[in-house]
């Protein structure tokens, strides 16, 4: 399964949450809610995607899978791609978590120089949450501090999907 997610890692170089919506105009599910923390807002991006982030600045990225669910990926899977598709950068595993509904994959990504060394460390995230039968794959974007990836970790793993209304 390949990871459209990392496309947005090609530059990588507590209080009660706020909540963005992925509708349908975007090729989304409706009901789709996505707890933001205080200060964030959401937007759908040209190509689809949920992104969300501090003003002026997204980190968090979901991509909806309709009826992938049973297609999670796991931390090590994740692990596997994000090497795969990273290989211009040194990698750290600093986390990685498996549960029924969810993935996780942090990480330190830093680019590799063309003289052997290595440039700036990043943090960076990379998730999967099966809501029923739908994926949420998520991933950090460029530029999020340490901070915003823990946030874009917490809001991934509390997606959920609302009941439409009768």
């Amino acid at each position: 399964m390949t990871l459209a997610l990392f496309a947005g890692c090609r530059g990588c170089q507590e209080d009660t949450p706020s909540s963005g919506s992925l509708t349908e105009d975007a090729g989304l599910r409706s009901g789709v809610k996505v707890p933001l923390p205080p200060g964030w807002s959401a937007q759908v991006a040209t190509d689809g995607s949920f992104q969300a982030g501090p003003p002026g600045r997204p980190a968090l990225r979901v991509d909806l899978k309709p009826g992938q669910g049973e297609q999670m990926p796991s931390s090590e899977k994740l692990a596997d791609t994000v090497r795969e598709q990273m290989k211009h950068f040194t990698l750290s595993l600093d986390q990685e978590e498996d549960a029924e509904s969810f993935s996780l994959l942090r990480v330190t990504l830093a680019p590799t120089l063309v003289d052997g060394g290595v440039g700036p460390e990043a943090p960076a995230f990379f998730g999967a949450r099966r809501v029923g039968e739908d994926l949420f794959l998520c991933a950090s974007l460029p530029g999020a501090s340490t901070e915003e990836v823990r946030l874009a970790t917490e809001a991934c793993r509390t997606i959920q999907v609302q009941a439409a209304p009768r």
